[in-house]
């Protein structure tokens, strides 16, 4: 399938927020600019709903973050943070954002995934089967091979990094990472 981009296209973007702040912070030691990012997939299409998945946390030192995106035009839905008995952690919204996107998916000609997590690939699969045009946006250095393979389009998000990131990019190193 070509991909097609023009303005009268209907998009719906689905932010994996876990997902792509940590591909930041581990590669490049920075944060997301998220409203680039949307821009960048939209690339001046018509934006039917954006949507950010984010995790909440006791101390509740993420609240500015949530204001950020709302203010830029991303929608949150929040999930509050598991915390078992061991002390290990729990936040994703696979799940979530997966029956989001199918739900929209009937009023949408193209549904962009901002992640690079391998467990949506069933989930784009399936909305290619639908008839929605589906395209990937994440870091290329953490995003599954095989999401890159289903989609029908990816923006490699590493192939200009600083346009994507808010601050404190790591100087490259001696093994080619930032």
């Amino acid at each position: 399938m070509a991909v097609i981009k023009h303005k009268n296209q209907r998009v719906g973007i689905f932010i994996d927020t876990q997902n792509l702040y940590h591909s930041a912070k581990n590669i490049y030691g920075a944060k997301v600019n998220f409203d680039q990012v949307v821009k960048e997939g939209l690339a001046g299409r018509s934006l039917t709903r954006a949507v950010a998945y984010v995790i909440t946390t006791e101390s509740g030192e993420e609240k500015s973050f949530f204001e950020a995106l709302e203010k830029i035009g991303i929608e949150t839905k929040t999930k509050n943070l598991q915390v078992f008995a061991g002390g290990a952690k729990k936040g994703d919204w696979d799940v979530g954002l997966a029956v989001d996107a199918i739900k929209l998916a009937p009023k949408l000609d193209a549904v962009i995934l901002i992640t690079g997590d391998g467990d949506f690939v069933p989930l784009v699969e399936y909305l290619k089967n639908d008839g929605c045009q589906v395209e990937v946006a994440s870091f290329g250095k953490s995003t599954s091979a095989r999401l890159i393979e289903v989609a029908d389009d990816f923006i490699d998000l590493d192939k200009n990094p600083r346009k994507y990131l808010i601050s404190g990019m790591r100087n490259k190193s001696r093994n080619n990472t930032l």
